[in-house]
């Protein structure tokens, strides 16, 4: 695991609203989280970041297209966007897991957030 990709996962999680990251289980994990729940996680040994969609069907079509690859230990609505994904792809698909998440977020937990103009426009 490369820390320039660390370091990219990382800048695109700190944008965005609310976002906090840990390592809840030890040996070099980064989990980030809104309000306590997790939207994207990059391993300790596997190369990637898994991230969340909107649901099984979803995270089939981009294992089927190349476009991501199985999340071990992640709920199959999960994916691993590898390394050298395209920044735009990497971007995207870790802001979308963010906003699926969010939005499963109690009204109330949602309300306390900071606005996310992408989010709050559709």
């Amino acid at each position: 695991m490369s820390e320039a990709f660390r370091a990219r996962v990382a800048d695109i999680c700190s944008a965005l609203p609310g976002s906090e990251v840990s390592d809840p289980w030890g040996g070099g994990h980064d989990a980030y989280k809104v309000a306590g729940k997790m939207y994207a996680c990059i391993g300790a040994i596997t190369p990637g970041v898994a991230v969340k969609c909107a649901d099984i069907e979803t995270a089939e079509m981009l294992k089927q297209v190349g476009a991501a690859a199985h999340a071990p230990y992640f709920h199959k609505s999960w994916v691993l966007v590898a390394e050298d994904a395209d920044g735009d792809e990497l971007r995207h698909r870790i802001e979308t897991s963010y906003d699926i998440v969010r939005a499963k977020l109690p009204r109330k937990v949602r309300d306390a957030l900071p606005a996310r103009p992408a989010m709050e426009a559709g």
